[in-house]
């Protein structure tokens, strides 16, 4: 039975039901944009045509730290799908999506096995294209979620709704998976930042 979290309740993979013998993990995301009456398609690097003020470009991004904190080439993002140790995997952009019914718009897979150990925390981020020259904000995002699955079995592990008011925040991070005494935990953060771009997200994590 999936758990639902709420705001900074951290959980252990182990402990969720079918997390005792978890190999692979896929993080599923989603949201809905909503201007006015107008949804908007799209979960990361969504673009419905130009010079509309509904055109969205969020871009997805999951840094892997060492020791807490971040090197150039441990970030996997639209550009760079997969990792450099082939642990961890990006499953591409996603045109369509902004279902806003619970459904995933963008997914990221993870081998825990391949994963080598002195990577600690794995940190799952979006930010907005040019959101600030675009006058774009995350305040419009509905129903945004973040979810974990045993992508062995397809098992819902848990969830997380994500329902603070993100009025002009540029940036999202949706939460964290790290290690603690040997074992993966999840956090569910759900904080809106103001940062530009990926790399003004990543210096934070410097």
């Amino acid at each position: 039975m999936s758990v639902s979290l709420v705001k900074g309740q951290k959980v252990s993979l182990k402990k969720l039901d079918g997390g005792e013998n978890l190999h692979r993990l896929r993080i599923g995301m989603g949201w809905r944009a909503n201007e006015g009456n107008e949804s908007i398609g799209g979960f990361f690097r969504s673009i419905l045509g130009s010079g509309s003020s509904s055109n969205y470009d969020l871009d997805s991004s999951v840094f892997l730290l060492k020791n807490g904190h971040l090197q150039n080439n441990d970030i996997v993002a639209y550009y760079n799908l997969n990792h450099r140790t082939g642990a961890v995997k990006h499953m591409g952009d996603n045109l369509v999506g902004g279902s806003g019914k619970g459904n995933d718009d963008e997914q990221i897979v993870i081998d825990l096995d391949r994963l080598p150990s002195d990577y600690d925390k794995m940190v799952f981020v979006a930010n907005i294209y040019q959101a600030k020259s675009r006058h774009q904000h995350f305040g419009i995002v509905k129903n945004a979620f973040i979810r974990l699955v045993n992508d062995d079995n397809g098992k819902e592990l848990c969830r997380y709704n994500l329902t603070d008011d993100y009025n002009g925040k540029t940036a999202m991070i949706f939460g964290e998976l790290y290690r603690h005494n040997g074992e993966f935990k999840f956090n569910p953060i759900g904080e809106g930042t103001n940062a530009g771009s990926i790399g003004e997200m990543a210096n934070s994590y410097r």
